[in-house]
């Protein structure tokens, strides 16, 4: 499984999103602090759930956090949230 469907995954699992869009833009980092050749770093994620209604902008990006795990989330670099309910 790539990082991408391994988050991909896990978002769905947790928050039973809408609307979900991962997108590894690790390329484009290239030259950049964090870019790592053949490896996934950089993350643009776009998800629209229900289970983010009534939260704050902190609590939404902490919950994606702990929804990917400690692991997980070690492993990449940059991770761009566009999270709403």
């Amino acid at each position: 499984m790539t990082k991408t469907q391994e988050i991909e995954t896990k978002l769905r699992k947790q928050f039973a999103p809408y609307q979900l869009s991962v997108v590894d833009d690790s390329e484009s980092h290239r030259g950049h602090g964090g870019f790592r050749e053949g490896q996934s770093t950089h993350f643009n994620v776009l998800i629209r759930s229900e289970a983010f209604a009534g939260q704050s902008r902190i609590a939404r990006h902490r919950a994606i956090h702990a929804a990917l795990g400690a692991e997980l989330i070690a492993s990449i670099h940059a991770l761009a949230l566009d999270v709403s309910d």
